[in-house]
């Protein structure tokens, strides 16, 4: 009986060690966000016979990484652009997209307490994201033919009033934001720099 006691103790301590642990975890996103896409924007024909996306960017999924997070992850939306907006339409030679840097941080702000604090509402956090895409045209020796670098980065603030949901709807336009401003550096160098490249 003595026995039976403790075991039932135990699975007791085991299932309140489970709920704490649950409470401490950031529920999983409910909400349904539109798909960033990029198949409205004309296709960048390149005359190359395959288009190869890399990415050299692993997201830590820790403090203060948070893109990992993100409704559409910066890295993911960067795939989808070279997917939606790149086309090989030649015989040979390729054209690599590598993705260096997606990456978005939180800094938490100070706030400043106090009478004043309490009827203000202050800006708790900041997000700072960064993106940095490298292309290239590499002929079938591996001999690199011409490349190109594109950089951006985007921060916004957030309110210490929140909802999960309105958070969210932050950090999927600062995707959208940071993806519209690598798509306008883009377009234009790779129509530049690989114009030896491009056909009509």
């Amino acid at each position: 009986m003595h026995l039976a006691l403790r075991g039932t103790a135990r699975v007791a301590v085991m299932v309140l060690f489970g709920l704490v642990l649950a409470a401490c975890e950031t529920p999983p996103s409910q909400n349904n966000f539109a798909e960033i896409t990029f198949r409205h924007l004309p296709e960048i024909k390149l005359n190359v016979s395959e288009i190869v996306y890399e990415s050299e960017y692993e997201a830590p999924k820790t403090a203060p990484n948070v893109d990992h997070i993100f409704p559409v992850a910066p890295a993911q939306a960067a795939e989808r652009w070279a997917a939606d907006r790149l086309r090989a339409v030649g015989p040979d030679n390729k054209a690599f997209f590598i993705l260096k840097d997606a990456s978005v941080t939180e800094e938490q702000l100070e706030t400043k307490g106090g009478l004043t604090g309490a009827f203000t509402t202050e800006q708790t956090e900041r997000y700072l994201a960064r993106m940095v895409v490298e292309m290239k045209i590499v002929d079938n020796f591996g001999n690199t033919l011409a490349n190109l670098n594109a950089r951006a980065e985007r921060s916004t603030t957030t309110p210490e009033d929140l909802s999960l949901r309105e958070r969210e709807e932050v950090w999927f336009k600062l995707t959208e934001d940071i993806m519209r401003d690598i798509d306008q550096q883009l377009d234009p160098t790779i129509r530049r720099v690989f114009f030896p490249y491009m056909t009509l």
